[in-house]
């Protein structure tokens, strides 16, 4: 290979590495936004299960009017 080559075969390796770099670090902030999301859905139910306000009723158990 020449020069040219190498410097264009390189000039592509550069690019797309960027290109993954870029890629990396959106999904990484993605994660840490739907983590964030998940951790304060798992406090809210939390919360939700210690107020006794869950709102399942199971087929077995009576309604609270009873």
């Amino acid at each position: 290979m020449d020069i040219t080559a190498l410097e264009e075969r390189l000039a592509h390796l550069i690019r797309v590495t960027d290109d993954l770099s870029d890629t990396v670090a959106a999904q990484a902030k993605e994660i840490d936004r739907l983590t964030a999301r998940v951790e304060m859905l798992m406090m809210r139910e939390a919360q939700r299960d210690s107020e006794g306000t869950g709102g399942i009723v199971l087929g077995d158990e009576r309604p609270p009017h009873y």
